[in-house]
């Protein structure tokens, strides 16, 4: 234990996900050690995201404007949406390129363990956007865990009545993995999603 200021900062950052006491420690030495300007820089970064950032009023994503750059692209197919649980998701899907719609950022996922349920969730924004009969397949891009896979149930049966086409993505092995450390949902899946080899 440490006293004042050093150890309030290391409280304060053992507060991030991700961080433990240790880690906490350590960047708090670090930022002791730090050359005034770059700690000033970082101050300025968090407060500066915390001024300007807000989420995106028709997807959820963060932005710097009412809407993301996505949701402003009239390049975008209009037709589709992918659901995600965080912001961050979009991010990675976006890396790959492979999808031109829109997103929907839900801002978790169902885990009764931790009491979030779906009225904690942006479901019902999801359903005010698919009103319009527009959307003719939603995404479903939720996590392949417990959580993830209870909300893509639960959504899928919720816009069932709807006859929109409801898709999820496709989860198996991992490229360069190896069969004897696949576990078994993984696996599973692998072999519910095999396709036919063209040759």
């Amino acid at each position: 234990m440490y006293e004042g200021a050093v150890q309030d900062l290391i409280d304060e950052l053992g507060r991030l996900p991700g961080v433990g006491p240790k880690s906490a420690q350590r960047i708090a030495f670090h930022l002791l050690a730090s050359d005034p300007a770059d700690v000033r820089r970082l101050v300025s970064a968090l407060t500066e995201v915390k001024d300007k950032v807000r989420f995106c009023k028709v997807c959820g994503n963060v932005s710097e404007q009412d809407e993301c750059r996505v949701c402003r692209d009239p390049r975008r197919d209009l037709t589709v949406i992918c659901v995600v649980e965080e912001p961050k998701d979009v991010v990675a899907i976006e890396k790959t390129r492979e999808f031109r719609g829109r997103y929907h950022v839900l801002g978790g996922a169902i885990s009764p363990i931790e009491g979030v349920g779906p009225d904690d969730l942006r479901v019902r924004e999801l359903m005010v956007r698919l009103q319009d009969g527009s959307i003719t397949e939603l995404i479903l891009a939720t996590d392949p865990n417990l959580e993830g896979e209870a909300t893509a149930t639960y959504l899928a049966r919720l816009v069932k009545p709807m006859g929109l086409r409801v898709t999820r993505l496709a989860s198996g092995l991992p490229v360069g993995g190896d069969l004897e450390y696949a576990d078994e949902v993984t696996l599973g899946r692998a072999f519910e999603g095999r396709r036919q080899v063209d040759v």
